[in-house]
């Protein structure tokens, strides 16, 4: 059927497939997007992924510029939700993406940094961070799969955050009709700054945790909640149905399609590409999902040549790109880009099921692997398959030193100024001269400590007081919602054992 809608830009597409999702670990399952958006994980473990990915034609993409950003997205959510109609597509992308969820009227911006180099800014959102680009649709995602799906139920989220992930989830769900979210975060892993974000939430359904452990022990314990058979009967009579706002589920990923999208139609807009001429992304990663999404812009059309994937010290993805092992047996470290202290990136898991051919049984014993031993080793073919990807990663000095060095031309978070640095060293050993996307993931004044102090700026009594100052200092106007955070109250106070997030989630619903 063809899409036609009542805004002044008319739709390039025409809809004449349906598309479903497969498990990763069970080929042979195959369900609707709404399906798989509800469910979030499927009944073995395994995660989402698209059966194929729809295409972008040239002349479509042409046909993209001028565009909003909305319409930009309502044309890639019509290919990778074919079940839903047009007129849910554009009251998600409507009711999400607008001047009152986000402080841009382009919802992103895209910043030029150095000649052939361009800073996507993902962090205009509620919460200052990338995770708002997806968390404030995935509600109108998720309630609108819910109707189709689990008519009448109470949907549950349940997320494990290192920092970014759980405010943006508690923002975009809170007082949502018919949902519930449970946040948890790792009390000694997250900036201070996160961590009063999340513990001032309001919302009369919302529910803060922080854990005495990392955020693996906390993305661990989400998922053995899924996992559990037991739990997930005693909700099932309570008329629950359990869904997660982390990246593993595949609502979270479509979004972030959405904007490498953008991305690229903003540089041909601009005259920094030609047709057809490719460039490198670079994104800061500790999950894989973020650039997962860029693979997925690839296939679907969008022209590009390397991913860069750029790793902390915590460089688990930086190996195992290098080296075809991933191997979790080693030391974690708390570092000055917290979100990405990560040692098990639930999202590589969708990249490896596409390399290996759909092969859900060779993804299900690489996961039993490292479940069992810590790590996994890919087959050479698949590793073969990996060469679009590089890996690097940046220690905390030289994440300061990369802030330092850019401040009066731009100001950057930690998180974006190891995607810098990675990016400077792979341009250095490549000589690539590509034009180039460093996605900027967090405004600077989310992580104010870590910056001022790569500034060499004088001590202050607490993180507000390095946010005045570092205004001070760059003058950088303040993202509204930074502004007076210090004077919110705090609603949430629960700190909790690593092995008591399903008695948490019970309390929460009243059960």
């Amino acid at each position: 059927m063809a899409f036609t809608r009542s805004t002044k830009q008319k739709t390039v597409y025409e809809r004449t497939i349906t598309m479903n999702y497969r498990s990763t670990r069970n080929s042979a399952l195959n369900v609707t997007s709404a399906h798989a958006i509800t469910k979030g994980l499927s009944d073995e473990g395994g995660l989402y992924v698209p059966e194929s990915i729809p295409q972008l034609s040239k002349d479509e993409i042409l046909a993209m510029c001028d565009m909003s950003y909305a319409d930009r997205a309502f044309e890639v959510f019509s290919r990778l939700l074919t079940d839903f109609t047009a007129d849910e597509i554009r009251h998600c992308v409507d009711s999400a993406y607008n001047d009152k969820n986000f402080d841009s009227n382009n919802i992103a911006e895209l910043a030029k940094l150095i000649p052939g180099t361009y800073v996507l800014e993902l962090w205009h959102g509620p919460t200052c961070a990338f995770k708002d680009m997806a968390l404030q649709i995935l509600p109108y995602l998720l309630t609108t799969s819910a109707r189709k799906t689990v008519d009448g139920k109470q949907i549950a989220i349940l997320v494990a955050t290192s920092g970014d992930t759980g405010k943006a989830a508690l923002e975009g769900f809170k007082d949502v009709d018919g949902t519930s979210i449970s946040v948890f975060y790792p009390e000694d892993g997250v900036s201070k700054m996160q961590k009063r974000q999340m513990t001032t939430q309001e919302g009369k359904n919302t529910h803060v945790f922080a854990i005495h452990g990392n955020f693996d022990d906390a993305q661990t314990g989400v998922k053995k909640i899924f996992n559990d058979d037991e739990f997930s009967a005693m909700l099932k009579e309570n008329g629950i149905k359990l869904s997660s706002a982390n990246s593993i589920n595949i609502g979270r990923l479509v979004p972030q399609v959405a904007y490498y999208v953008y991305a690229y139609i903003r540089l041909l807009e601009q005259g920094a590409v030609k047709e057809g001429e490719k460039i490198n992304i670079v994104v800061p990663t500790g999950n894989f999902g973020n650039i997962l999404a860029a693979y997925y812009a690839k296939n679907m059309g969008i022209p590009v040549n390397r991913f860069i994937c750029a790793s902390n010290k915590n460089k688990v993805l930086t190996d195992f790109i290098n080296t075809g092992v991933y191997d979790t047996n080693r030391e974690f470290y708390c570092t000055n880009s917290p979100s990405m202290d990560i040692l098990i990136s639930s999202n590589l898991e969708r990249l490896l099921y596409h390399l290996s051919g759909g092969d859900g049984a060779a993804i299900s014993k690489l996961m039993e692997d490292l479940e069992n031993e810590k790590r996994y080793q890919v087959s050479g073919a698949v590793k073969e398959k990996m060469s679009d990807f590089f890996g690097g990663f940046a220690d905390e000095e030289e994440t300061k030193k990369a802030i330092a060095e850019m401040y009066e031309k731009y100001l950057i978070d930690t998180h974006t100024a190891v995607a810098y640095k990675v990016y400077e060293d792979y341009r250095n050993a490549t000589g690539d001269e590509t034009p180039t996307v460093i996605a900027s993931t967090a405004s600077a004044y989310k992580f104010a400590v870590s910056v001022a102090e790569a500034l060499n700026m004088p001590k202050e009594p607490d993180g507000f007081a390095y946010v005045r100052a570092l205004c001070e200092k760059t003058k950088v106007k303040i993202p509204s919602g930074l502004k007076d955070l210090d004077t919110k109250q705090i609603r949430h106070d629960s700190v909790i054992d690593r092995t008591a997030l399903a008695k948490a989630v019970k309390d929460s619903l009243g059960l």
